[in-house]
């Protein structure tokens, strides 16, 4: 694998390079490089994507784009609580027109940040003309899932697991609230009534992840996927892409978003305005410990039972047709 150069956008004040871009043969490598914290998601490292991903479609050699994560795990979510959390830092905004959220109070300043850093961000991804592959491994969970889910392919390890657990904040999911559409409704319920997490088979059965294969066989897999991929006409790749992304929005992703985006921002202001924050006091330590709580209390629950099959029936004419069989016997 060979690496151009860096990512140009300045790194922060540890010198840490939080996104690595590299290319391999027209396949651009986005990586999230902050696997101390589970490569969470600060407002340098939305930036560093950005621009990682505006690079790749700039590039006229590169023709698919795979994301992925440094360390265990492919993102944990949103940084709510690292030593790189940077809400109050002003960045030039990409994805929206709107003011500076920086001086700004209460919901003001949260909606003018999350409109651009969260969903503005992944809209503006989604709609990147190149295919776009999301290689998942580990955690990936809330601000996690939305990085996959802006992916255009999601090719996953044995050992992914996926989560949106900010229901326990008071918060009805993230701010790309896809779920509907790529979980669909009964399980979308399922996932953020709960907030458990569930496996890559569990994704690949509900048709949210296209494969599932062994750790050790992710990046072998992916990248062979991306050179099939890479063989076929550019402009005609981005117009399957738009074709696609469009019915999507035609069945209402888009104006569900807004919706409930809406929804989200009720829920920050109605903690902010009743307890501590508008996190409702959670932090990623205390998020944590109420997911282990969960599975440990789900583990020791009884398992149902297995459902039992259903009967087999033969319907008159398929017992006419064995009827009309050679060597069939017919009931006296």
């Amino acid at each position: 694998m060979t690496d151009r150069d860096a990512t140009t956008r300045p790194a922060d004040t540890n010198a840490e390079q939080v996104v690595r871009y590299e290319v391999r043969g027209a396949t651009a490598v986005v990586t999230m490089n902050r696997p101390k914290y589970r490569n969470a998601q600060n407002s340098l490292m939305t930036y560093e994507l950005d621009a990682a991903f505006e690079r790749a479609v700039n590039d006229n050699d590169v023709h698919v784009i795979v994301l992925t994560g440094a360390g265990d795990h492919f993102s944990a979510g949103h940084d709510i609580g690292t030593p790189g959390r940077d809400v109050h830092v002003p960045y030039d905004r990409k994805a929206v027109i709107w003011w500076d959220h920086t001086d700004k109070a209460g919901a003001d300043a949260r909606y003018a940040r999350e409109m651009e850093v969260y969903l503005g961000m992944c809209r503006r991804w989604r709609e990147i003309p190149k295919p776009s592959i999301a290689m998942v491994h580990g955690a990936c969970i809330a601000g996690g899932l939305m990085l996959a889910w802006v992916c255009d392919l999601i090719v996953a390890s044995g050992d992914a697991f996926f989560a949106d657990p900010v229901v326990r904040m008071g918060i009805p999911g993230v701010e790309y609230f896809a779920h509907p559409w790529v979980l669909g409704p009964r399980f979308a319920k399922e996932a953020l009534f709960t907030g458990d997490r569930f496996s890559a088979q569990r994704a690949y059965e509900l048709g949210m992840v296209n494969r599932v294969v062994p750790r050790a066989e992710l990046a072998e897999t992916t990248f062979a996927l991306a050179d099939r991929i890479a063989t076929m006409p550019p402009f005609g790749l981005s117009l399957v892409k738009r074709a696609v992304n469009q019915c999507e929005d035609l069945m209402g992703m888009r104006p569900g978003m807004d919706s409930t985006f809406g929804l989200h921002h009720v829920a920050h202001a109605h903690n902010a305005e009743t307890g501590t924050d508008a996190l409702a006091g959670m932090n990623a330590r205390s998020m944590k410990s109420a997911a282990q709580s969960a599975a440990a209390q789900s583990a020791a629950a009884p398992s149902p039972p297995a459902p039992t099959p259903p009967a087999r029936h033969s319907s008159p004419r398929h017992r006419q047709r064995r009827a009309r069989e050679p060597g069939s016997r017919s009931a006296d």
